[in-house]
């Protein structure tokens, strides 16, 4: 086998099999106690050797086939070894060297409180950082090769690499991003996505497809929750905001009316709520108020329980208009006196648009001392009827807001 001049010479190929088969065997004993966390280092370390080793001796991108025709031979019984694993192993571990590693876990601690700004400058530090390998000298086992590679005992690795998001991350989602050719940084934020909401890859797979980052952090988004909200809560807010909003409305005319998206909205509604994030419970749809002589009906109420206050939403089937900012603000005034316990923080309005002109937006929140954010939504039936998430059930989300509904009647 060559590749470029360079021929795997005998007898270090066989060492280098012989170390691999090592620790494949050993990782099978660390692999029951832990099994994903253990099973990402190892793929980890694999790709680190596989790595350095193809550097050192000048091994051509043959020598991966190789390898998993040599496994297949030596450890018959042995199953995740197969070129296209090992490949991404490998990518696996040039995405994520001990550098980047340490720089998420820094990155976790300044990240305690989500803030757009915050969150989009440190993905923009993680995105321009270059982090490499050193060269070494010989051939060894795993371990001891990856811990020469960064000068630090492998328990010590370890301990980086079980501490980082990385290791909280399926393998399936780690096999997504990859193929995604995301940002370094990025990559970071669509794992700690992944950890905190419980998405499964599939979940993943389609946040990644609809460009959720952008939606939720790099776009410029409309709202006055600044002037509004106290700082804690105006952060939060405007990181729980998307622009735009995509809701899987199967079955739904592309020029449907309020009313009909609604319906499809109720209809779905832990897809819905998938899509508006974490920790939201749904209230009510065209929630009736009697106001003096009138009544008025409230599209939809959902409580958010990061932000322990009610969400008013209000849906247009049309560009949006200066006076849609006026009608939300008196829902939320409304809301605020009827729904808003002691308990609760301020009623927050989300006006969901097909389109805007953001600066005429901006101009119409001016003056308003309610918060409200104004954002797009889009129509997509990309997302299978059978889709599965590890976001809590509907039951359980309403079981968290009747507790805090308990505690407004008995402070």
């Amino acid at each position: 086998m060559s590749n470029n001049g360079h021929n795997i010479e005998k007898t270090n190929f066989d060492a280098f099999i012989n170390a691999v088969g090592s620790e494949i065997q050993q990782a099978q004993v660390r692999l029951i106690t832990a099994a994903n966390a253990q099973m990402l280092f190892h793929y980890w370390k694999m790709g680190n050797y596989i790595l350095y080793h193809q550097q050192l001796h000048g091994w051509g991108s043959k020598t991966i086939k190789q390898l998993a025709k040599a496994i297949r031979l030596n450890f018959p019984e042995k199953k995740g070894y197969s070129e296209r694993n090992l490949t991404y192993m490998c990518q696996f571990a040039k995405a994520y060297p001990l550098r980047a590693l340490q720089s998420f876990i820094e990155t976790d601690a300044k990240l305690i409180a989500p803030s757009v700004e915050r969150i989009a400058d440190e993905v923009r530090y993680l995105n321009d950082a270059q982090f490499t390998q050193e060269p070494l000298a010989q051939i060894h086992n795993v371990a001891r090769t990856v811990s020469d590679i960064y000068r630090m005992e492998i328990k010590d690795i370890e301990s980086v690499f079980m501490a980082s998001p990385v290791a909280r991350t399926n393998w399936a989602s780690h096999v997504i991003m990859l193929n995604s050719s995301i940002p370094l940084g990025v990559s970071y934020w669509y794992m700690k996505q992944s950890v905190e909401m419980g998405w499964s890859s599939n979940v993943l797979k389609i946040q990644i497809e609809t460009n959720l980052y952008s939606r939720q952090i790099s776009n410029n988004k409309v709202n006055n929750f600044t002037t509004t909200l106290p700082a804690p809560q105006s952060d939060l807010a405007n990181y729980l905001l998307k622009d735009p909003y995509i809701f899987d409305l199967a079955g739904t005319k592309e020029k449907a009316d309020e009313r009909d998206i609604e319906e499809q909205l109720v209809k779905h509604v832990t897809r819905y709520l998938l899509e508006m994030g974490n920790g939201f419970a749904f209230v009510a749809r065209q929630k009736h108020f009697q106001v003096g002589n009138s009544d008025f009906y409230a599209d939809l109420i959902l409580y958010s329980i990061p932000l322990h206050a009610y969400i008013v939403v209000e849906l247009k089937a049309t560009p949006f208009k200066p006076e849609y900012a006026g009608q939300l603000n008196f829902y939320i005034n409304v809301v605020d006196d009827k729904l808003r316990g002691e308990n609760d923080n301020k009623t927050i309005g989300l006006l969901l648009c097909k389109g805007k002109d953001e600066v005429v937006a901006q101009y119409a929140l001016t003056g308003y001392d309610q918060p409200i954010g104004i954002s797009d939504y889009q129509l997509s039936k990309a997302i299978p009827e059978n889709l599965k998430s590890a976001l809590p059930s509907i039951e359980e989300v309403e079981e968290e807001l009747t507790s805090f509904l308990d505690k407004d009647k008995n402070p």
